[in-house]
């Protein structure tokens, strides 16, 4: 595949230790493979104005969703307005964790000289994660060793446990509470992750994102999670409502709901990516790019919703083809989901996608069996 959607080397990820499930026919998984570059060449071919124009759009509307929502908080008189505010206020936050920041962290938008501020390098986040912390912990950790043990720091959330293969501790006992508790704040519990807080507290001694416990290390952390999460804090919870003067609480009471809202939401879309799909025993390494394909298949999975809500999901109902094809424009991903499908189902690897409210049912079951230690892999079950 061409080099300009950024995939890993393919020479990382097979078992040595284990037969994993699509350890099957040569030529099938060879086929496979080429009809995913195939679906990749078409595409990188077709990029340039209309993917350009589009986040264009999403970014106008996401700004005037700003606008509107601030507004109508700080100036409403009455429960109608202010609700209106923060709905639109949800609107803008939810665009720009996913839609517009996730995908422009990942460099979708860099090829696009008109796009230029939503270019990953010079791209902030209108969220209170840290940017360079997250493209290390998620571009490259998560998204070469997707749900693989050791390597995979998603599996881990410190006491929350994402697969049967990471050892269980006490606290994980009670992750169906502690899970639903993270929700309401999920995008600070995505910095405390990607900074490597969460090796600092509960990863001693096998750090997941810091590349070493020294003193220096972990106060450059600390440093790292302060300050976003100060910056974004005091522009939401301080500076905007000090400009309303004695009405104060009531600016404050509505960012607090839109942030609240949009981590709720956000929370229920990203969990659906990959729990509850397949992941590998740690030392799994994929012999070539076509078995690295069939990986990332089998350890995502889809959620099928209408259209407008995918905006609002960045994508991410499309994990399967994000997975594939991780620096592709969204609307993209939208785009080819049903060849993607077809080529899975033709050549017998497994496409997992259903409905929103059937997978987070899944979802939340699985998070409960693995709450206990004797929760089993799901390719040990098959």
């Amino acid at each position: 595949m061409g080099g300009d959607l950024g995939h890993p080397a393919c020479t990382m990820l097979t078992s040595a230790a284990a037969r994993v499930p699509f350890d099957a026919d040569q030529q099938r998984i060879e086929s496979f493979g080429r009809a995913i570059d195939a679906i990749s060449r078409e595409v990188e071919a077709d990029l340039g104005e209309k993917d350009a124009a589009h986040i264009g759009r999403i970014g106008l509307v996401s700004r005037s969703a700003e606008a509107l929502g601030r507004a109508l908080i700080h100036f409403s008189f009455e429960p109608v307005a202010f609700g209106l505010g923060v709905a639109a206020l949800w609107l803008h936050k939810s665009l720009e964790l996913m839609e517009i920041g996730h995908m422009a962290l990942h460099g979708a938008y860099d090829r696009f000289p008109q796009a230029s501020r939503y270019h990953a390098a010079f791209f902030r986040w209108k969220a209170p994660i840290d940017e360079a912390s997250w493209r290390v912990a998620h571009n490259v950790r998560h998204h070469q060793y997707t749900n693989i043990e050791g390597r995979d720091p998603d599996l881990n959330f410190g006491v929350l446990r994402l697969s049967p293969r990471v050892p269980h501790r006490r606290a994980h006992s009670l992750q169906p509470v502690t899970n639903m508790t993270s929700w309401f704040g999920f995008a600070t519990a995505i910095n405390l992750h990607v900074t490597g807080m969460l090796d600092i507290y509960f990863e001693r001694g096998r750090p997941q994102q810091l590349r070493d416990e020294s003193p220096a290390t972990m106060r450059a952390a600390r440093r790292t999670f302060l300050s976003k999460l100060a910056r974004y804090y005091g522009r939401e919870y301080v500076f905007f409502p000090l400009l309303a003067g004695p009405f104060f609480w009531k600016v404050l009471l509505g960012n607090v709901l839109s942030e609240v809202g949009r981590d709720l939401y956000s929370a229920a879309v990203i969990y659906c990516g990959h729990v509850g799909a397949k992941d590998f025993p740690s030392g799994t390494r994929a012999k070539g790019r076509a078995r690295w394909y069939v990986m990332q298949v089998e350890a995502a999975r889809n959620i099928e919703v209408p259209h407008l809500v995918s905006i609002l999901c960045g994508g991410l109902d499309r994990q399967i083809e994000h997975h594939l094809y991780p620096r592709l424009p969204p609307n993209r991903l939208r785009e080819i989901a049903p060849r993607v499908r077809a080529v899975c189902e033709a050549h017998g690897i497994r496409y997992l996608s259903k409905g929103w409210l059937s997978t987070l049912r899944e979802v939340m079951g699985e998070l409960r069996n693995l709450s206990s230690p004797t929760a089993t892999p799901l390719d040990a079950v098959v």
